[in-house]
């Protein structure tokens, strides 16, 4: 597993096209895998996420099976002489894991809910939780399942924040997409070594191929 960086320039036309189109994005992605197995083998898929850190600082973050090739994203959307990209492997750390680590995390989400949209309804359909604290919940939710829970603070309540809340409209074929996003930033803690590592391989949640369900880990 690899995980990769790549720095987007916001002043370039592509770049603007990529940023306000997941399923652009989505394309921009696959793209950069020669081989089919390099971008989904086995247990493990690729995922990605969008960062802003900044003003005009826009970050695109990779977890691939294979090591992608990234040239068609610069000569596109980025810094052709000066920026190109950064991998490093990832099974290191994937490897390192284990019950009670303390990690802050970052995930970008689709917390989402099935039913009917009314009461006649023959098919259920996936809805988007909108409020910050049912977001919250849909998250607390499913850690145990993932392999974490997310720590408590000194107060007991939950270590997380949403940071970043978006609802997001794009075209897909002849049809439209609307996804509802929530950015959680935290602290966890692993509980289950092997089902963490598939989380982090595997993505939580739905719209995994639009940028959702990929989980970072950081020093606390």
């Amino acid at each position: 597993m690899f995980l990769t960086r790549f720095r987007f320039n916001p002043a370039r036309r592509g770049a603007r096209k990529l940023l306000t189109s997941p399923q652009a994005m989505h394309a921009a992605v696959r793209a950069g895998f020669a081989d089919p197995d390099d971008h989904q083998r086995g247990d493990a898929r690729t995922l990605w996420r969008l960062d802003s850190s900044g003003p005009g600082a826009v970050h695109l973050f990779i977890v691939s099976p294979g090591r992608p090739d990234l040239t068609h994203l610069v000569e596109q959307a980025g810094w052709p002489t000066t920026d190109t990209w950064v991998v490093r492997e990832y099974d290191g750390l994937l490897d390192s894991l284990e019950a009670g680590q303390r990690w802050a995390f970052r995930l970008t989400a689709n917390p989402t809910h099935s039913g009917r949209k009314s009461a006649d309804a023959k098919e259920t359909q996936r809805f988007g939780y909108l409020r910050q604290e049912e977001q919250v919940r849909w998250l607390l939710g499913r850690a145990g399942k993932l392999g974490f829970v997310v720590a408590p603070q000194a107060d007991g309540a939950p270590n997380v924040v949403v940071g970043r809340r978006e609802t997001v409209t794009f075209k897909r074929g002849m049809g439209t997409v609307t996804l509802t996003t929530a950015t959680f930033d935290g602290v966890l803690q692993v509980t289950d070594g092997d089902a963490f590592r598939r989380a982090l391989t595997g993505g939580i949640g739905p719209a995994k191929a639009y940028g959702c369900g990929l989980l970072t880990l950081a020093r606390e």
